[in-house]
């Protein structure tokens, strides 16, 4: 370690697998990234398998255990409109959505010239994380028992779907996210959040999302 003028000792910058010096904001985007033990099973991927796949079962009168529609994954997309104006904005997204999720995000290039919007091609202008797995059902149970309930005036979410049997959730600010410290933030930025399911109907993924806890609107009980 060196020393700088005022004798106080100057820990040297975090490094890299190359051995190279990685940046203070690089470093710490690493460390956000959620290292899961081999073997965990998140607990709403056990209820899945113990609790809703032989509800489902019952309910739409699958005669296998393969015809059950499971969540594939999750897609979180995050567009920056101002992105134009300001580069920085997406690093500082990139940063925020890997903290969020636990998973390293990655930036989203426009793929032609807008002149009206000064939009260049292979210009940064989003983030998105694509999430399987542990990850996702992690993610699932933080959003449904912390971060939508931190929602002002929260009275559930539209159960509108694609048609296709996939259903996306849109955000409107990150900070209703724990992991996001709202004394921290540059912008207010929302968020998509897409749940891709195998099911074949919207009902049957309406059915599953329903099961695992998303508190749609209007749900009988």
């Amino acid at each position: 370690m060196a020393n700088t003028k005022d004798g106080a000792v100057k820990k040297p910058a975090a490094k890299t697998q190359t051995g190279k010096a990685e940046k203070p904001a690089k470093a710490a985007q690493n460390q956000a990234e959620q290292v899961l033990v081999k073997g965990y099973m998140p607990s709403l991927q056990k209820m899945y398998k113990e609790v809703i796949v032989p509800k489902l079962m019952k309910d739409f009168g699958y005669s296998t255990v393969m015809q059950v529609p499971k969540l594939e994954k999750i897609v979180i997309n995050q567009g920056i409109g101002s992105a134009t104006q300001d580069k920085k904005l997406v690093e500082i997204a990139q940063q925020e959505l890997t903290i969020i999720t636990g998973q390293k995000a990655v930036q989203t290039v426009s793929k032609k010239d807008i002149s009206n919007f000064k939009l260049r091609k292979g210009m940064p202008i989003g983030v998105k994380t694509t999430l399987r797995a542990a990850k996702m059902y992690e993610f699932l149970e933080r959003l449904i028992s912390v971060s939508l309930p931190r929602i002002r005036d929260f009275k559930g979410i539209n159960e509108k779907f694609d048609g296709k049997g996939n259903y996306t959730l849109g955000i409107k600010e990150q900070i209703i996210f724990p992991e996001i410290d709202i004394d921290k933030i540059t912008k207010i930025l929302g968020l998509e959040i897409t749940f891709v399911t195998t099911a074949l109907k919207d009902e049957e993924a309406f059915a599953l999302l329903r099961e695992f806890g998303l508190p749609f609107k209007n749900i009988k009980k």
